[in-house]
Order: C-alpha cells, then structure tokens, then sequence
C-alpha cells in the first residue's frame, strides 16, 4: 500500500490533466476519460475513508476490450494497476503499453493451455486472482521456473464464488482452506489475498454479506492478504466490507461495446 491517498487508490489526481490550460489541449474523448477516472478515484477515497481505512485501498482498472490508448492514457496521470480477463487481450495490448509503468492482474478464468503464454515476457502478467482448483494452482506452479528462470515466484489469489451463483467462477467457500493450504504448498506460488465477484442483486445487505463471507476468509487463510472485491456498481459497499482491491471498468471507461 501506498501512503498518500491519491496513490492507495492507483491515481494521483493532483496531476497537471486537471489543470484547465492542459484539458484545452485534450481530445474530448480523453478528457472524458480523465474525468470519470479522477471521479472513480474520489469516491474511492470517499469509501475508504467513510470506512475508517483511508489510503488502504487501490484501483484496479479493469480493462477488458479498452483500447491500449485510452489505457495508456490512464497510465499516464498515474493509475498503476490494470487488470485483463483474457490473456490474449493481455499480450495484443502489451506492445502499446511497454513505455508506461504499470501492474497487470489476470481476473479472469486461465485455461491450462493459455499459462505459459501468460508467464511469457511478453503478457508479463504480475498477478493471477483466479486460481479456482489444486489442479490450475499445480499447472502454474510448474509453469513459472521454465518461463521466467530459476527462483521465480508468482503472485496469486483464489477465487471464491461467496454468491453461490453457478454462472460465476471460483471455489466454493467451504472448499477454499483446502486449497489455499495447497496452494501454500507449491514452491513458485505465493498466495496473497482472496478475490470475488459478487452477488448480482440490488440487494445491497445481500451482496455486503458475501463480501464479508470473503473477508472472514481471508482473515483466517491469508491474514493481512489482499481482498479484490467490488466493481463500479457496487465497490462502495466492497470496500466497507474490507476490500484493498476495487475493480472498475465501466465507471472508468464508459459502457463497454462488443
């Protein structure tokens, strides 16, 4: 975690696109861009701090079918953390986005034929938040050392389904102490939080129980780990239940079209 609050939530919104000579010199699209990115970044903040854990929060840009550009561009004032659901998008966009620094997370599900070219140099992927099975966790392991050299170590998390939904990924929550022992047990992985996705309701106490299912979890598997929970509909109740991660597409990026 960061330490000022700008940065917890991946965005430092004192940056110069906020000053009105530098918007003049925008594209509109862009501007747009800036503008629901700051906006997402203070209700963040706002979450947090409602929350009493203000800069412990980070933006995870969610970035499926986004144009490497309009990423690029969030890159650039500062948000440091993206996240893809399919490698393929990981590896087309990598070449536009190599002169920005930046994290990439893989939330969504990892087909065994697609680790290696995860792994590979050129997707680079930092994290994988949806390890859902002993058998994926295992196949990964086993993956790193070829792919990245001797020592190598990947960050990743387990995916638990708190909803029950069977049209979501992940393990189910009374299944998820097995297999983070397990995970615990392969040398190349490191286990660092939990990730969901939740509830799809407009029942906000219903879909706060199940972020807090995930958080009691994480407190008793991985305490002090991370928890990826919330996305633009719902991330202020995420966050009041213990999310360090927020997940936001829409709310950054406008409606997704395809």
């Amino acid at each position: 975690m960061t330490a000022a609050g700008d940065k917890a939530a991946g965005v430092d919104s004192r940056q110069a696109a906020t000053d009105p000579a530098q918007q003049d010199q925008q594209d509109p699209r862009e501007a747009e861009l800036l503008e629901r990115l700051f906006a997402a970044v203070q209700g963040i903040q706002q979450a947090a701090a409602e929350a009493g854990r203000a800069d412990q929060v980070r933006l995870l840009l969610a970035t499926k079918l986004v144009d490497a550009d309009r990423i690029a561009s969030a890159l650039r004032v500062g948000a440091a953390l993206i996240g893809e659901n399919r490698v393929q998008e990981i590896t087309g966009k990598a070449p536009q986005l190599q002169g920005v620094l930046h994290e990439k997370h893989l939330i969504g599900p990892l087909q065994k034929n697609k680790i290696n070219t995860a792994l590979a140099a050129e997707s680079a992927v930092d994290c994988v938040e949806t390890v859902d099975s002993v058998e994926l966790a295992a196949a990964i392991d086993q993956r790193v050392e070829p792919a990245r050299g001797d020592g190598a170590v990947l960050d990743v998390m387990i995916q638990v389904n708190v909803s029950g939904e069977p049209s979501k990924s992940g393990v189910a929550p009374e299944q998820a102490s097995a297999l983070a022992a397990a995970v615990a047990g392969l040398p190349r992985l490191r286990l660092t939080g939990l990730m969901t996705i939740g509830l799809n309701s407009g029942d906000e106490a219903a879909v706060r129980r199940g972020y807090a299912r995930l958080r009691e979890l994480r407190d008793s598997l991985v305490p002090g780990g991370e928890l990826s929970m919330g996305m633009s509909a719902d991330y202020r109740a995420a966050i009041a239940e213990g999310a360090t991660i927020v997940r936001l597409g829409s709310a950054v990026f406008g409606p997704r079209t395809g």
